[in-house]
């Protein structure tokens, strides 16, 4: 057993694990943190995503220990208290959200487009999202709900 203190949605949590531990793993069974899935234990899927130092990172090939001194945001840190970040407002709006299971990664991939590009591109939306599988909306709910965001964001920082 090791002891890793990991800082998660600003809170830090001190856990002694088996150095095997996978951050998803750390994530879920040791925080109860479910909003990040398991789609595929092998890095193919995308749905474990989640904000490494500002950046989305694969949970389910990463070792908690590796993680160690780093930022990580997960989808249960998106949202400030009660209200929803705009991507999660758009996505409920465009009805990307069917079987939830894509969503928190799809989320957490766009929160860092929207935060790295203020106007994206068809191209750049469809490439952010194209990290993620999701086997029920045809994505053109999630790219939708992206654009939405990034006006609505658009709109609010200059009025």
């Amino acid at each position: 057993m090791k002891l890793v203190t990991l800082t998660i949605n600003g809170l830090e949590h001190s856990r002694a694990i088996t150095p095997n531990m996978t951050l998803l793993e750390y994530l879920r069974d040791e925080l109860n943190l479910t909003g990040t899935k398991n789609g595929c234990d092998s890095g193919e899927c995308g749905c474990c995503s989640v904000m490494i130092d500002g950046k989305p990172m694969l949970s389910c090939i990463m070792l908690a220990i590796e993680a160690e001194g780093c930022k990580i945001t997960t989808i249960e840190g998106i949202a400030d208290g009660n209200i929803l970040h705009p991507l999660q407002e758009a996505m409920v709006e465009e009805g990307a959200v069917q079987c939830g299971y894509c969503t928190p990664a799809m989320v957490i991939n766009g929160v860092h487009l929207l935060d790295n590009n203020d106007s994206p591109t068809e191209n750049e939306v469809k490439e952010c999202i194209s990290a993620t599988l999701c086997r029920c909306t045809g994505y053109n709910s999630i790219e939708r709900a992206v654009h939405s965001a990034a006006r609505k964001m658009k709109e609010a920082s200059h009025g």
